[in-house]
Parts: C-alpha cells; structure tokens; sequence
C-alpha cells in the first residue's frame, strides 16, 4: 500500500486514483492527521506500507523523522518548489528521495523499489526453491518458466516469499494487497484468491508450499 500525504484534497485523490489504476493499493492523508497516524497505528498497519509519498503541508518537514521511528519503508517527496534549497530541505529532514511535479505513479513506484533494493541490499528478485518472485512488476518464475498470475494473486505470493518462514494472518494479506483503509472488500475475499493460488502452485509443484492453520494464518517455506 501507498500512503500520500498532502494537505490538498484534489492532490491526494488524484494520487490514489491513479495508484489504483496500476493495482496498487493507496489513501490520502492530511499531513497533521498523519503525523497522529504514524505514531500510534498498529504495528501490522505500518507494515502494509510499500512507501509514503509527501507533498504539501506545514508539518512535512517533521514526517519523515516520525516515519522512519516506526519503518524503514521508502520515504519520497514530491516537490512544487523547483529551487535547489527547497529540495536540499527535504533530503536535510530525512527524505529518501525527491520529484518534480508532475511525476507518474510508475516513477514513484519504481524509485520506491530502487530504495528498498538498497537499503535490503538484494537484487530485484528473491528466491525460495524454484520460485522466483520479482520487485518489478513482473509474473514469477518456477523452475524457470513464466507463472503467470493475476495480479491479485501475484501480489500474495511475493508477500508470502517475502515472510518466508513466518506465518502471516488474512488480515495482514488483506491489508497488504488491498489497503487497510478499503472498506469497498470484504476480507474474506483473501481466501478466494489464496485458493485459487494454491491450487495453481498445486498443479505446477506436484504439492501445496503453502502451510495453512486455522486462526494462525499462513507460511510458506522450502526445506
């Protein structure tokens, strides 16, 4: 999930709409709703975060110090001001990075990745026997070959890969894969798309890697 945060209405609605047209999964806040946000939400909520997007607003300069107390997730701000001090402030107060406006979702987003690379210090891709899920978008891999998955069910299988060896709840798919501020889905639909994507890793593997237990949650792990 995507967090913008700008004091501007017509901004962060533009942004989560077009988050949402590439799948990904996004909400606005104002800057000083969020500063109250980031210090006192869940810990699985802050998780669900794939990186935060700040714009405008009198606090911005104080987020990214409060964010990064609670995650390392990628934070980048999106500057109005085309000024060399404007944009050093931003990288003095803690920023990962900075864009001019305008900027697509898709440069956001892979700037996101770029520094979730960096600071894990992986390449673009991990493995857990012959899966290879990717950070770019792309389907993954078995034994090589292409496994094409909607995208729905790509998504929960790279943050299962990517919790490898610990059990995750439905609900923290769930906020993963839709954000935890959609009230449009119910959670339940979680498991429709987990079975359909066992099933398929079923008839691919010749066997389920995906261990479920009742009120526990999931895992998946290769030994």
């Amino acid at each position: 999930m995507i967090v913008v945060v700008d004091e501007r209405e017509l901004v962060k609605d533009g942004y989560t709409s077009l988050f949402g047209r590439e799948g990904i999964p996004s909400t606005g806040f104002d800057p000083r709703e969020f500063g109250e946000w980031v210090n006192t939400a869940a810990d699985s909520d802050i998780a669900a975060v794939e990186a935060f997007v700040l714009g405008q607003g009198e606090t911005t300069l104080e987020l990214p110090r409060a964010i990064r107390d609670r995650t390392q997730a990628p934070v980048i701000a999106v500057s109005d001001q085309p000024s060399l001090e404007a944009t050093l402030a931003l990288f003095d107060c803690g920023v990962d990075d900075v864009v001019r406006k305008p900027v697509h979702p898709r440069e956001i987003l892979a700037r996101a990745a770029a520094i979730r690379r960096r600071l894990r210090a992986i390449t673009n891709f991990t493995e857990i026997g012959p899966i290879k899920v990717f950070s770019d978008g792309r389907d993954p891999e078995i034994a090589g070959d292409v496994f094409a998955l909607p995208r729905r069910e790509r998504r929960i299988l790279e943050y299962l890969v990517a919790n490898r060896g610990r059990r995750v709840s439905k609900t923290q798919i769930f906020n993963a894969i839709y954000g935890i501020f959609d009230e449009e889905v119910e959670e339940n639909v979680v498991e429709s798309h987990i079975s359909k994507l066992r099933k398929k890793l079923r008839k691919k593997l010749g066997f389920d890697p995906v261990d479920s237990k009742r009120f526990l949650g999931y895992c998946i792990d290769w030994s």
